[in-house]
C-alpha cells in the first residue's frame, strides 16, 4: 500500500504551421502582419478572432479604422467582452497521474471542448493499491489507521483473487482481461489511476474557475491549481486575469471574466 500524491504533466499543445498562417494572410491582403504573441496558442486566437472582423489592421475592412495592436491588448479585449469562442481553437494535452478515480469521476462531467482517455483496470492487474489522503484523514491519527487498514486490506484481496485464479498463468490474455475486470470490483474508487485530458482554453479556464472553488472536492482543487500554475506563465495573455486566493491551504483561482 502506498500514499501518493497526484500529479500534472503538460504533454502537447496547439502549435502553428507557419506556411498555412502565411498563405492566408496574403490572401487576404496583409501578408506582412505579425503579432508579439508569447506562445502559438494565443497567436492562433487571436487570428480567428480578428478574422471574424478583419482586424488585422486599419481599412482592411472599410467599416474598421482603428485596430487593437498587440496580443495582449487584443487578448485582454476578447475576455472583458466575452468572446470566449475564439478561445476554443487552442487546445492543450495533459496527463493526470496518481489521481483517484473519485478525481476521475469528476473531471469527465467536463465534456464539453475536452478529450479524455483513461488508465483501463479492465487491462491494467491491480497487483498493489496506491491512493492519495485527504486533508481531513491525514491530520487525525484514528481515522488515517482505520483507512490504511482498510487500503491494506483490500489491497491483499486483489493479491488473493489474483492467487486464487492463478491469473498469472492463464492461457490467453482475454481470460487475464476478464479476470482483470472482475478483480477490480472489489477495488476502491480512491485507487490511484492515470488520465490524459485535452481541452480548449475556454474550457480550461471554465474547469479551473470551476474546480478551484472552495466549495469544489479536494483533490480537483489540488489538481487543477497545479494546472494554473503551469498555465499561467506559458499563456500570459490568455491567463493573466486571474487572481488566487488560498482557501483551507489551495488555492481558489478568480477572475471579474467568469465563463467566457
Amino acid at each position: 500500500m502506498e500514499y501518493v500524491e497526484p500529479k500534472v504533466f503538460l504533454v502537447g499543445e496547439t502549435r502553428v504551421l507557419e506556411e498555412g498562417l502565411k498563405a492566408y494572410l496574403k490572401h487576404v491582403g496583409v501578408p506582412d502582419w505579425t503579432s508579439d504573441a508569447t506562445s502559438d496558442s494565443e497567436l492562433l486566437c487571436e487570428v480567428m478572432g480578428r478574422l471574424c472582423y478583419r482586424s488585422f489592421e486599419p481599412g482592411l475592412n472599410p467599416n474598421v479604422t482603428k485596430v487593437r495592436e498587440g496580443n495582449g491588448v487584443y487578448l485582454n479585449n476578447i475576455l472583458n467582452v466575452g468572446h470566449g469562442s475564439v478561445l476554443e481553437h487552442a487546445v492543450m494535452n495533459f496527463v493526470f497521474s496518481d489521481v483517484s478515480r473519485v478525481f476521475t469521476h469528476e473531471l469527465v462531467r467536463h465534456r464539453a471542448g475536452s478529450a479524455m482517455s483513461q488508465e483501463s483496470l479492465r487491462f491494467v492487474r491491480l497487483d498493489k493499491l496506491s491512493a492519495y489522503i485527504p486533508t481531513h484523514i491525514k491530520e487525525d491519527e484514528n481515522g488515517l489507521k482505520v483507512y490504511t487498514e482498510a487500503m491494506e486490506q483490500l489491497e491483499e484481496v486483489q493479491i488473493k483473487l489474483a492467487e486464487v485464479y492463478d491469473i498469472d498463468n492463464a492461457q490467453t490474455f482475454g481470460v487475464k482481461k476478464k479476470l482483470t475486470s472482475a478483480f477490480r470490483r472489489v477495488a476502491p474508487i480512491g485507487v490511484a489511476t492515470t488520465i490524459g485530458w485535452s481541452c480548449n482554453f475556454r474550457t480550461l479556464r471554465h474547469v479551473i474557475e470551476m474546480r478551484t472553488e472552495p466549495s469544489a472536492e479536494e483533490e480537483i482543487r489540488l489538481v487543477f491549481g497545479q494546472v494554473y500554475e503551469m498555465v499561467k506563465e506559458r499563456y500570459p495573455n490568455l491567463m493573466g486575469d486571474y487572481e488566487v486566493e488560498m482557501v483551507d491551504g489551495l488555492p481558489w483561482v478568480k477572475t471579474a471574466h467568469r465563463k467566457v
